[in-house]
C-alpha cells in the first residue's frame, strides 16, 4: 500500500502544490504543538489544514480532521494529502478516510516535523 524509501533520506517533492500542503501540514503541527499536522488539496485546488485534536472527550487525527474539513466545505474529491508526524508510517485509518473521499491510489506524503518527506503512501 505504500512505497517506503530509506527513512534517513528525504524524498524530493517537485510539485510546488505538493510542497505547499507539506508546508501547511508542518505549520499546523508547529503552531499548535500537536502530535501531527495534516493538509489536503481538493479537486478544485482548495486546501484544508488541521492538527491533531486530543481532548478528553474528543480525539481526532490531523489527517482525518483535514478530510472532514474538506467534506464539510463541499469537496467531492481529493487530489493529494500530507501529514507531518514523528511516526514512521501513515495510520491505516487515516488512509481509509482519504480513500473514502479520494478513491484508491491518492498520494499521501508523510513528512517529518521539519518538513522532509520520507514516504509516499497510497490510499
Amino acid at each position: 500500500m505504500s512505497a517506503m524509501a530509506d527513512p534517513s533520506e528525504p524524498l524530493a517533492v517537485d510539485d510546488p502544490e505538493d510542497r505547499k500542503i507539506v508546508t501547511l501540514a508542518r505549520a499546523s503541527r508547529a503552531r499548535t504543538g500537536a502530535a501531527e499536522g495534516a493538509a489536503v488539496r481538493d479537486s478544485d485546488g482548495r486546501t484544508y489544514a488541521a492538527a491533531t485534536v486530543a481532548l478528553p472527550s474528543l480525539q481526532v487525527s490531523a489527517l482525518r480532521l483535514a478530510v472532514a474539513m474538506a467534506v464539510s466545505s463541499g469537496a467531492k474529491s481529493l487530489e493529494a494529502a500530507a501529514v507531518s508526524t514523528g511516526s514512521d508510517r501513515v495510520d491505516a485509518d487515516d488512509l481509509t478516510a482519504v480513500r473514502d473521499l479520494a478513491g484508491d491510489g491518492i498520494a499521501v506524503l508523510r513528512a517529518d516535523p521539519h518538513g522532509a518527506v520520507h514516504e509516499v503512501a497510497r490510499s
